[in-house]
């Protein structure tokens, strides 16, 4: 198969990796800590840790399309923001 009009590029693969290797992960801590650990936080409704992976992802693509839209191309301070943003979620969702 060809690949090419995919553009893959060293990004790209870094970022499919990095999903991978947290969902492999957070297999992992569910095998090992099964339940999720639910808990109730700042959002009023139970959330897993799953639930609080789902959403820091979609905050860190709310984040980084915003960052371009707004800033421009160089996303390693809308990344920053991202992390701080999911060790919030973990911490308090």
């Amino acid at each position: 198969m060809n690949f090419s009009w995919m553009a893959w590029t060293l990004p790209t693969a870094l970022f499919f990796l990095t999903i991978l290797v947290l969902l492999i992960g957070m297999s992992v801590w569910e095998y090992f800590a099964p339940g999720g650990s639910p808990r109730v936080g700042v959002l009023r409704f139970e959330t897993t840790r799953g639930d609080r992976l789902f959403i820091s992802l979609l905050g860190a693509a709310f984040i980084h399309l915003a960052w371009l839209g707004l800033v421009g191309p160089n996303l390693w301070w809308a990344l920053a923001l991202a992390v701080v943003y999911a060790i919030g979620v973990f911490r308090y969702a």
